[in-house]
């Protein structure tokens, strides 16, 4: 799975996890440890994500399947015109195992910036 974490001077890092049960079951809007990216001392939350055939997750839909819903506007959709509404497929606001990419913002930040911890761990595989 890939993290994606927005912090907020506006810039992304993209972190590869391996193992990303602990993040499973989880929804959008809920907050989980940095620990488990490798950012001790932070918080992330859950912003959003796409599966691995780039159907978006939305809020609004419980749980973790993929749906085909009637919608106007958010994510899945981009129409020029107000009032159009088009049935399409997301992904529900709960992780799951199919998840792609999870992006998440910091909540709470660390005593370290997420650039020294991201490039200590860069430097570490090579």
């Amino acid at each position: 799975m890939q993290i994606t974490i927005g912090t907020d001077d506006g810039k992304t890092h993209q972190v590869e996890l391996e193992d990303a049960s602990q993040l499973v079951g989880k929804e959008i809007g809920e907050t989980f440890e940095g620990g488990i990216v490798d950012l001790n001392g932070y918080k992330l939350e859950i912003t959003g994500g796409s599966d691995k055939q780039g159907f978006p997750m939305r809020e609004s839909i419980e749980g973790p399947a993929r749906r085909r819903v009637l919608i106007e506007d958010g994510s899945g959709i981009n129409e020029e015109e107000d009032g159009v509404r088009r049935r399409k497929s997301v992904r529900g606001k709960q992780v799951s195992e199919d998840i792609q990419q999870l992006n998440t913002t910091v909540a709470e930040e660390g005593s370290k910036s997420v650039e020294e911890l991201l490039s200590d761990e860069e430097e570490e595989e090579q």
